[in-house]
């Protein structure tokens, strides 16, 4: 079981599930991780971070000719010397350039190791806690239930500057009530879905990038537990611990089954299975959320009709849109009038020009 109490099959896709492995492209991906590693420490020329990149890279080279070795003794002639493709080179030049840090989430993705060390948890110069000897590493993860209502606000934001503008351009272009009311409906279904269509495929490609590389983790620790357990160290060593301590936590999280997959993908590749959410969870909040907010300005069209109705729209826009600026404060720290007055008046920018352009292309409501 992981430390989270759920099997860890379940970091494992299906279409890994049961798979053998392939030393070829295992060599491939070690041989990748080990150029990309080089390039990180050119990056971070200078640095603490180049000397962990350069042993990192050494560490995949390592374990990249144990894969070698694999491949010839099943009869298989040896690979060519690798030559990085036209991706690695150019996430390569991307490091180079915008630095390691900004391209985490690639790198991550294309199995270079270290990524842990650009959290603000474990910021190699920020001194915070480093992980100690005596027992588990200290994780602080992000704030799940701030975060799922931050995603929230943000979704009702979205929903209701969108759709209430959208009432006002079809208002400003036609006098016919039942028309802008169809219009409203219509904008409402259609951004429900497409949030939803849109955070799903986000949330579900997470998830689907994690559970591959978790995978190539897995087949990595039963092949050669001892170069896991070395890369870890040198990880555990550049946040801080001593080298000896460091290569004792290494070996202790690498020889627990319970632990070692989960320690393996927060501190050599950053991920953190706790940021991973349910797709159809994440569809649902998205649509209902964006929902809620899209109704808001139809609310008064449903009752009266003609310039009161949009003008008691209008009212209720720009106090909902309010309420969200002020909620936002929450997690700015900024002024609860100033947050909500700068939402209301972005989403009065926003409204008056497609009234504006509805205008141009008919007549106005009235």
């Amino acid at each position: 079981m992981s430390p989270k109490g759920r099997p860890e099959g379940e970091y494992r896709s299906a279409e890994h599930e049961g798979s053998p492995v392939n030393p070829h492209e295992s060599w491939r991906e070690e041989q990748r991780s080990a150029f990309l590693c080089r390039a990180c420490a050119e990056a971070e020329a200078g640095t603490v971070r180049a000397e962990l990149f350069r042993r990192l890279a050494g560490q995949a080279t390592a374990q990249a000719a144990i894969w070698r070795a694999q491949f010839t003794a099943r009869g298989h002639p040896p690979p060519p010397p690798y030559a990085p493709d036209a991706r690695a080179q150019l996430v390569a030049r991307l490091v180079r350039w915008l630095g390691p840090r900004r391209m985490k989430p690639v790198l991550s993705a294309m199995k270079v190791r270290g990524m842990a060390v650009y959290s603000t948890s474990f910021a190699l110069d920020s001194g915070h806690a480093a992980p100690t000897a005596s027992g588990a590493v200290e994780f602080r993860h992000r704030n799940l239930g701030g975060g799922n209502l931050r995603a929230a606000v943000f979704g009702v934001n979205v929903g209701l500057v969108s759709n209430a503008s959208l009432i006002l351009g079809v208002a400003g272009a036609t006098g016919d009530a039942r028309f802008v009311l169809m219009s409203g409906v219509a904008g409402l279904a259609a951004g429900a879905f497409a949030m939803a269509a849109g955070e799903y495929v986000s949330v579900r490609s997470q998830r689907e990038l994690f559970e591959h590389r978790i995978a190539l983790e897995r087949d990595e620790l039963k092949q050669y537990p001892e170069a896991e357990a070395q890369e870890l160290a040198l990880v555990y060593a550049a946040k801080g611990l001593p080298r000896k301590e460091a290569t004792k936590l290494a070996k202790q999280r690498v020889a627990d089954p319970g632990h070692a997959l989960d320690t393996l993908a927060r501190e050599e590749l950053g991920l953190d299975p706790a940021e991973l959410g349910s797709p159809v969870g994440a569809a649902a909040s998205s649509f209902l959320a964006f929902a809620a907010g899209a109704a808001l300005p139809l609310v008064p069209l449903l009752f009266t009709s003609g310039a009161r109705a949009l003008q008691a729209g209008v009212a209720v826009t720009g106090v909902a849109l309010f309420a969200i600026g002020a909620t936002l404060s929450l997690f700015t720290g900024r002024s609860a009038w100033y947050s909500g007055a700068r939402m209301l008046a972005l989403g009065a920018l926003a409204g008056g020009v497609t009234y504006g352009l509805g205008r141009l292309f008919g007549v106005a409501l009235g």
